[in-house]
């Protein structure tokens, strides 16, 4: 029960007046009519094209996809823009999936060109569903993340620039996923894609011993160590590293800002394979290392991208159809799967031309 000015209302009234923005609104409240009509009685999907596929229900009603590529940190004006489409050919309704695609949901088939030759003049990149790479799930980087041992957004441009004919036309032994983390908290989920960057200091944090007891609870900053590597420094009222035991993950500096895990000449990314989160055919599985270091070198970040390339193009041309990453590899083994690529599994620091060169001299495949 409740008032609305000075009228009484009954629970329901007030039910309908009680909006909030507490929790996330009830989902059906924004389907596509057609969606809502056939909810749980769809029969079957085609894909029509890299960038379109139609879902057809048991009644016969249609509804078309047009998924296009985002940067995933966009512009305000990008939002609206993409809002002007959905308005003008959907009816308003438009989705972004879990890897920060965007989805055009048409429930009428005269629409489906028009939009695709306005979305094409637009400069939205249309693809990525079926066997192909999807959106590149990546964290804030330098943009925004306070830890970031390197840009994922720029490292994701410079990639998806790369092989954006894996997301428009060419087709894979089955989807790939791709992702990018830039600190090691790995909130880009890299450790279930296929291939996937994370991010690495190499340093132990400095600590400053005056601001530390200033601003920091010391028994929280010791606890923050996943090593016990931090210990109490009462001399000087802080703390103290165990070097040998930093693992330079930085999450001290998560819970105190008077450790500083930044050193812009020796961070760098690190390269996994081979994790899935689906169980067709086979288990679950956790991407596993591949590359243990390689340097920063923005804007477009060369030897990342060449080996990500690199890795793809194996996979493309060894890999079965239907079979992951990790699959594939499985089934060759890892002895097989590092000769095979010429990559050598080494701390040394990828970092100049010969050190490239030598380390793929076996892969005939790869060109610099």
């Amino acid at each position: 029960m409740g008032f609305y000015g000075d009228r009484k209302l009954t629970a329901e009234e007030a039910k309908k007046l009680r909006e909030t923005d507490i929790g996330p609104p009830y989902f059906r409240d924004f389907l596509p009519p057609v969606i809502k009509k056939n909810y749980g009685q769809w029969k079957e999907h085609d894909i029509l094209s890299a960038g379109l596929m139609v879902h057809t229900a048991e009644s016969g009603d249609k509804i078309w996809t047009i998924r296009v590529a985002t940067p995933r940190l966009i512009a305000t004006d990008t939002v609206r823009e993409a809002c002007d489409i959905a308005d003008k050919y959907c009816d308003g309704h438009l989705r972004w999936t879990s890897r920060n695609n965007i989805e055009f949901l048409v429930s009428d088939e005269k629409k489906v060109e028009p939009i695709q030759k306005e979305l094409k003049e637009r400069g939205f990149l249309m693809g990525g569903i079926g066997y192909r790479i999807s959106n590149v799930v990546h964290t804030q980087g330098w943009v925004h993340c306070h830890g970031a041992a390197t840009d994922a957004s720029g490292l994701v441009k410079s990639m998806m620039d790369e092989l954006a004919e894996y997301f428009t036309t060419k087709e894979l032994p089955n989807k790939l996923r791709l992702a990018v983390a830039c600190c090691p908290n790995m909130c880009g989920a890299v450790h279930c894609s296929d291939i996937a960057v994370v991010a690495i200091h190499t340093t132990v944090p400095i600590i400053d011993h005056d601001k530390l007891g200033k601003i920091c609870e010391i028994p929280t900053s010791i606890a923050s160590c996943p090593t016990k590597a931090i210990s109490p420094y009462p001399e000087k009222k802080s703390v103290k590293i165990k070097d040998e035991k930093c693992m330079y993950c930085g999450n001290c500096f998560t819970v105190c800002p008077a450790f500083d895990p930044f050193d812009t000449e020796r961070d760098g990314c690190a390269i996994v394979i081979g994790g899935k989160v689906n169980c067709l055919r086979t288990n679950t599985k956790f991407a596993r290392l591949v590359v243990p270091f390689i340097s920063n070198r923005p804007p477009r970040w060369p030897k990342v991208v060449a080996i990500i390339k690199h890795i793809i193009e194996l996979y493309a041309k060894h890999a079965r159809k239907h079979e992951r990453v990790g699959e594939w590899v499985d089934r060759i083994g890892w002895e097989r799967f590092f000769k095979l690529s010429g990559i050598t599994f080494t701390y040394q620091c990828i970092d100049d031309f010969t050190f490239m060169r030598d380390t793929f001299r076996n892969a005939s495949t790869f060109k610099w």
